[in-house]
């Protein structure tokens, strides 16, 4: 992305979701012109793009990376594009793996053709830490083993390879971006971090949470979405995959109390048997090595965890916000 920015045509895929979002607000605020795409519903809803302030250098499309002629059409004129748009609920994996098939390898499959056929200058497919399954050596670089631990990081290590193999075969600029566990405002309520927060803001004195021991590299969301931004500027990350992170980790017993800190809650948790991953499923340590991206690029996180959960507690705290989630029911 070394043109002039007002030249420049971004295509966010998932834009509508957490990360897509937030990874959309930040290239308007660099000054890019974005396309950003929801999945296709009947009620003209926006997801989280609505949340977003509308510029006149944004434009938003619905539809579905599962339709190969659709994702050809959205590419045509695009200069990046940034792949977000999957299935990402592992607990709904275990139920509707076929989803996942359809949705993370097809859908990224379709995005790379028409990347191919649109003459595409740059595409980042974005990854997951869940495809290295538990650590067998920490911290985790990008040369660890991949162990498809669940339907979903199966699906995504098929993505991967569906990418990887075109920037082999066809030559197509992909670099794999593989963020580590992201949080922040707007994130999904199955995920741990406003599983916690929604429950103790909505005054529950008991907490419900799966397995409390495993350990995850956590990272604000405005840091991986600058981490996305420049390897997007960087030609020698083309062909690349590579991590983002913070290089540390914490347990979820430890961020559960951490998040009590801040919010002055005298609540307990309690480990709810539904919320438990089939046993030889659980990823129980997950800590990035995130040497490769700031060798490629400086990078360096800007958000200290307690920061990044400060500002994560203040969203959702809001009623405003807390309103659009549902803490008494366990959503997969």
């Amino acid at each position: 992305m070394d043109r002039r920015k007002e030249d420049m045509k971004v295509l966010v895929t998932g834009a509508d979701g957490f990360i897509g979002s937030h990874l959309t607000e930040s290239l308007l605020a660099e000054g890019y012109d974005v396309r950003a795409l929801a999945q296709y519903n009947s009620f003209n809803y926006w997801g989280w793009l609505e949340d977003i302030q509308q510029t006149s250098n944004l434009e938003i499309v619905c539809g579905d990376v599962r339709d190969p002629a659709y994702c050809r059409e959205i590419c045509k004129g695009i200069d990046v594009i940034f792949h977000l748009a999957a299935l990402i609920a592992i607990p709904y994996s275990y139920i509707a793996p076929q989803s996942f098939i359809d949705t993370n390898i097809k859908g990224t499959l379709n995005i790379c053709q028409a990347a191919k056929d649109c003459k595409v200058k740059r595409i980042l497919v974005t990854s997951t830490s869940e495809v290295y399954g538990t650590a067998q050596y920490v911290p985790i670089d990008e040369k660890h083993p991949l162990q498809p631990q669940s339907p979903y990081s199966a699906s995504k290590i098929g993505a991967d390879a569906i990418a990887t193999s075109f920037y082999y075969a066809y030559q197509l600029p992909v670099t794999i971006v593989r963020p580590f566990n992201t949080y922040g405002p707007r994130q999904s309520a199955r995920a741990v971090i406003p599983t916690i927060i929604t429950q103790i803001a909505s005054g529950n004195k008991e907490i419900k949470i799966g397995d409390t021991t495993p350990t995850r590299d956590f990272n604000y969301v405005k840091d991986i979405c600058n981490g996305f931004i420049l390897l997007a500027k960087c030609d020698k990350a083309i062909g690349e995959t590579v991590n983002i992170g913070s290089n540390d980790e914490i347990s979820i017993k430890e961020l559960f109390a951490l998040i009590k800190d801040i919010m002055h809650s005298d609540a307990n948790l309690i480990v709810e048997e539904q919320r438990l991953r089939p046993e030889h499923s659980e990823v129980f340590r997950l800590r990035c090595d995130n040497t490769k991206i700031k060798e490629l690029t400086g990078y360096e996180p800007q958000y200290p965890l307690r920061e990044g959960l400060e500002k994560t507690v203040e969203w959702f705290s809001d009623p405003r916000n807390l309103a659009k989630y549902k803490p008494g029911i366990y959503n997969l």
